[in-house]
C-alpha cells in the first residue's frame, strides 16, 4: 500500500460514484445587522442554506434538496448544513469544496 507522499493525484481511497456527506458550518450572524425582522434567524438561516443549495446543485444536479440537514448552534451563531451527494469524481468534490470555502458566510467546509 502506498504511502501518503507516494499516492498519486488519480489515487483514491474513495471509489466512485459513491454517496458522500459534506458538511458546511457557517455563521448566521452575517447579515443580522442588515435584517430588522422578529424571524431573523429563519432569514439568515435560509439564505445561508439557499446559497449552499445552489452551490451544491451546480457541482451535483441530481441532489435533491429535501437531503439537506440544517442544525443550529445552541448559541444561534452557527449553522452546520449536511449535503450527501453523490460523487462521482475527486474533480467534482475538489471544485464543490473550493466553491463552498469560497462563500463569505462559510466557517468550514468538512
Amino acid at each position: 500500500m502506498p504511502s501518503e507522499h507516494d499516492m498519486t493525484e488519480t489515487d483514491s481511497l474513495i471509489e466512485y460514484p459513491c454517496e458522500f456527506p459534506i458538511k458546511i458550518m457557517g455563521r448566521s450572524d452575517v447579515l443580522a445587522d442588515q435584517i430588522s425582522l422578529s424571524n431573523q434567524n429563519d432569514l439568515v438561516q435560509q439564505s445561508l442554506s439557499q446559497s449552499v443549495l445552489v452551490i451544491v446543485k451546480r457541482h451535483a444536479p441530481d441532489f435533491d434538496d429535501a437531503g439537506m440537514a440544517i442544525r443550529v448552534s445552541g448559541g444561534g451563531k452557527y449553522l452546520s448544513l449536511t449535503c450527501t451527494i453523490n460523487a462521482v469524481s475527486r474533480t467534482q468534490l475538489d471544485a464543490l469544496y473550493r466553491e463552498l470555502c469560497a462563500h463569505p458566510s462559510v466557517v468550514m467546509v468538512l
